[in-house]
Protein backbone atom coordinates (compact mmCIF):
# COMPACT_ATOMS: atom_id res chain seq x y z
CA UNK A 1 0.00 0.00 0.00
CA UNK A 2 1.30 3.45 -0.89
CA UNK A 3 2.14 5.81 1.97
CA UNK A 4 1.44 9.53 1.67
CA UNK A 5 4.48 11.29 3.09
CA UNK A 6 4.99 15.02 3.41
CA UNK A 7 8.61 16.19 3.36
CA UNK A 8 8.74 19.58 5.07
CA UNK A 9 11.58 22.05 4.51
CA UNK A 10 11.97 25.52 5.95
CA UNK A 11 14.95 27.58 4.78
CA UNK A 12 14.14 31.06 3.47
CA UNK A 13 17.71 31.86 2.37
CA UNK A 14 18.32 32.90 -1.21
CA UNK A 15 21.18 30.38 -1.68
CA UNK A 16 19.63 27.26 -0.20
CA UNK A 17 21.66 24.07 -0.24
CA UNK A 18 19.33 22.14 2.05
CA UNK A 19 16.70 22.06 -0.68
CA UNK A 20 18.94 19.53 -2.41
CA UNK A 21 18.58 17.24 0.59
CA UNK A 22 14.80 17.75 0.74
CA UNK A 23 14.53 16.91 -2.97
CA UNK A 24 16.75 13.87 -2.51
CA UNK A 25 14.46 12.59 0.26
CA UNK A 26 11.34 13.12 -1.89
CA UNK A 27 12.89 11.34 -4.88
CA UNK A 28 14.22 8.47 -2.78
CA UNK A 29 10.86 7.93 -1.04
CA UNK A 30 9.10 7.94 -4.41
CA UNK A 31 11.55 5.33 -5.72
CA UNK A 32 10.38 3.11 -2.85
CA UNK A 33 6.77 3.43 -4.04
CA UNK A 34 5.61 6.19 -1.72
CA UNK A 35 3.56 9.22 -2.64
CA UNK A 36 6.01 11.84 -1.32
CA UNK A 37 5.44 15.57 -1.63
CA UNK A 38 7.72 18.47 -0.77
CA UNK A 39 6.21 21.20 1.39
CA UNK A 40 8.55 24.19 1.12
CA UNK A 41 7.76 26.76 3.81
CA UNK A 42 9.13 29.54 1.63
CA UNK A 43 6.75 28.63 -1.21
CA UNK A 44 3.75 28.22 1.11
CA UNK A 45 4.51 31.65 2.56
CA UNK A 46 2.57 31.58 5.81
CA UNK A 47 2.92 34.79 7.85
CA UNK A 48 4.65 34.84 11.22
CA UNK A 49 2.32 33.03 13.57
CA UNK A 50 -0.48 35.24 14.80
CA UNK A 51 -3.42 32.87 14.65
CA UNK A 52 -3.24 29.08 14.41
CA UNK A 53 -5.32 27.34 11.77
CA UNK A 54 -7.73 26.06 14.43
CA UNK A 55 -8.32 29.62 15.69
CA UNK A 56 -9.96 30.72 12.45
CA UNK A 57 -13.72 30.25 12.14
CA UNK A 58 -14.42 27.25 9.90
CA UNK A 59 -13.85 28.15 6.25
CA UNK A 60 -12.20 31.53 6.93
CA UNK A 61 -8.50 30.56 7.13
CA UNK A 62 -6.26 31.95 4.36
CA UNK A 63 -6.37 29.66 1.28
CA UNK A 64 -2.72 28.55 1.55
CA UNK A 65 -3.27 27.61 5.21
CA UNK A 66 -6.44 25.68 4.34
CA UNK A 67 -4.70 23.78 1.51
CA UNK A 68 -1.81 22.79 3.74
CA UNK A 69 -4.15 21.71 6.56
CA UNK A 70 -5.84 19.29 4.16
CA UNK A 71 -2.47 17.89 3.04
CA UNK A 72 -1.33 17.41 6.63
CA UNK A 73 -4.59 15.65 7.57
CA UNK A 74 -4.21 13.37 4.54
CA UNK A 75 -0.62 12.39 5.23
CA UNK A 76 0.43 9.06 6.70
CA UNK A 77 3.85 10.31 7.85
CA UNK A 78 6.11 13.35 7.90
CA UNK A 79 9.80 14.01 7.29
CA UNK A 80 11.20 17.28 8.64
CA UNK A 81 14.35 18.42 6.84
CA UNK A 82 16.05 20.99 9.02
CA UNK A 83 19.18 23.06 8.84
CA UNK A 84 20.96 24.38 11.87
CA UNK A 85 20.92 28.11 12.58
CA UNK A 86 23.23 29.14 15.43
CA UNK A 87 22.79 25.75 17.13
CA UNK A 88 19.03 25.94 16.78
CA UNK A 89 15.99 25.34 14.59
CA UNK A 90 15.26 27.06 11.32
CA UNK A 91 12.60 29.66 12.10
CA UNK A 92 10.79 29.19 8.78
CA UNK A 93 10.11 25.50 9.38
CA UNK A 94 9.17 26.06 13.02
CA UNK A 95 6.77 28.85 12.04
CA UNK A 96 5.04 26.66 9.44
CA UNK A 97 4.75 23.77 11.90
CA UNK A 98 3.30 25.94 14.68
CA UNK A 99 0.33 27.04 12.56
CA UNK A 100 -1.18 23.59 13.11
CA UNK A 101 -1.69 21.23 16.00
CA UNK A 102 -4.42 18.56 15.86
CA UNK A 103 -3.68 18.09 12.15
CA UNK A 104 -0.34 16.48 13.08
CA UNK A 105 -1.67 14.05 15.70
CA UNK A 106 -1.13 10.28 15.67
CA UNK A 107 1.33 9.94 12.78
CA UNK A 108 5.07 9.19 12.69
CA UNK A 109 7.64 11.88 12.00
CA UNK A 110 11.27 11.57 10.99
CA UNK A 111 14.07 14.13 11.25
CA UNK A 112 16.71 14.82 8.61
CA UNK A 113 19.28 17.44 9.57
CA UNK A 114 22.14 19.13 7.78
CA UNK A 115 24.68 21.90 8.16
CA UNK A 116 27.46 23.58 6.27
CA UNK A 117 29.95 22.32 8.83
CA UNK A 118 30.87 19.06 10.45
CA UNK A 119 28.08 18.84 13.07
CA UNK A 120 25.41 17.76 10.53
CA UNK A 121 22.68 19.90 12.03
CA UNK A 122 22.67 17.88 15.24
CA UNK A 123 21.89 20.93 17.37
CA UNK A 124 18.73 21.51 15.31
CA UNK A 125 17.65 17.86 15.36
CA UNK A 126 17.59 17.62 19.15
CA UNK A 127 14.93 20.28 19.82
CA UNK A 128 12.82 18.98 16.96
CA UNK A 129 12.40 15.67 18.81
CA UNK A 130 10.69 17.37 21.73
CA UNK A 131 8.69 19.76 19.57
CA UNK A 132 7.27 17.07 17.29
CA UNK A 133 6.43 14.83 20.24
CA UNK A 134 4.62 17.70 21.94
CA UNK A 135 2.65 18.23 18.73
CA UNK A 136 1.31 14.68 18.83
CA UNK A 137 3.67 12.89 16.46
CA UNK A 138 5.65 9.72 17.09
CA UNK A 139 9.28 10.57 16.32
CA UNK A 140 11.12 7.57 14.91
CA UNK A 141 14.54 6.73 16.30
CA UNK A 142 16.36 6.71 12.96
CA UNK A 143 17.63 10.04 11.72
CA UNK A 144 19.69 11.23 8.79
CA UNK A 145 22.39 13.81 9.41
CA UNK A 146 24.42 15.37 6.62
CA UNK A 147 27.59 17.36 7.30
CA UNK A 148 29.14 19.81 4.86
CA UNK A 149 26.02 19.81 2.70
CA UNK A 150 27.79 21.54 -0.20
CA UNK A 151 30.10 18.53 -0.60
CA UNK A 152 27.42 15.83 -0.20
CA UNK A 153 24.77 16.61 -2.85
CA UNK A 154 25.24 18.17 -6.26
CA UNK A 155 22.98 20.68 -8.02
CA UNK A 156 20.90 17.78 -9.38
CA UNK A 157 20.30 16.47 -5.82
CA UNK A 158 22.60 13.49 -6.41
CA UNK A 159 24.90 12.28 -3.62
CA UNK A 160 28.61 12.60 -4.27
CA UNK A 161 31.84 12.34 -2.31
CA UNK A 162 32.17 10.65 1.06
CA UNK A 163 29.26 12.63 2.55
CA UNK A 164 26.97 11.63 -0.29
CA UNK A 165 28.05 8.01 -0.02
CA UNK A 166 27.26 8.03 3.71
CA UNK A 167 23.82 9.50 3.02
CA UNK A 168 23.03 6.90 0.35
CA UNK A 169 24.11 4.08 2.69
CA UNK A 170 22.06 5.40 5.62
CA UNK A 171 18.86 6.17 3.71
CA UNK A 172 17.46 2.59 3.37
CA UNK A 173 17.49 1.92 7.12
CA UNK A 174 15.97 5.34 7.79
CA UNK A 175 13.22 4.72 5.22
CA UNK A 176 12.58 1.19 6.53
CA UNK A 177 12.13 2.56 10.06
CA UNK A 178 9.70 5.23 8.84
CA UNK A 179 7.81 2.65 6.79
CA UNK A 180 7.48 0.28 9.77
CA UNK A 181 6.03 3.00 12.01
CA UNK A 182 3.79 4.29 9.25
CA UNK A 183 2.31 0.84 8.72
CA UNK A 184 1.90 0.29 12.46
CA UNK A 185 0.09 3.59 12.94
CA UNK A 186 -2.16 3.06 9.90
CA UNK A 187 -3.17 -0.38 11.19
CA UNK A 188 -3.87 0.91 14.68
CA UNK A 189 -5.91 3.85 13.41
CA UNK A 190 -7.96 1.43 11.27
CA UNK A 191 -8.42 -0.87 14.26
CA UNK A 192 -9.18 1.74 16.90
CA UNK A 193 -9.81 5.49 16.74
CA UNK A 194 -7.25 7.70 18.50
CA UNK A 195 -8.33 8.52 22.07
CA UNK A 196 -8.52 12.27 21.33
Amino acid sequence: MTDNILVLYGSYRSDRLGIRLANYIVTSLRQRGNNAELIDAKDVGLPMLDRMYKEYPKGSAPPEMERLAAKIRGADAFVFVTGEYNWGMQPGLKNLTDHYLEEWFWRPAAIVSYSGGRLSGAHAAVPWHGTLSEMGMIVISSTLAVASISTALDADNKPFGSGGDALARAFPRFADDLSWWTEAVKRQRAHKAPPY
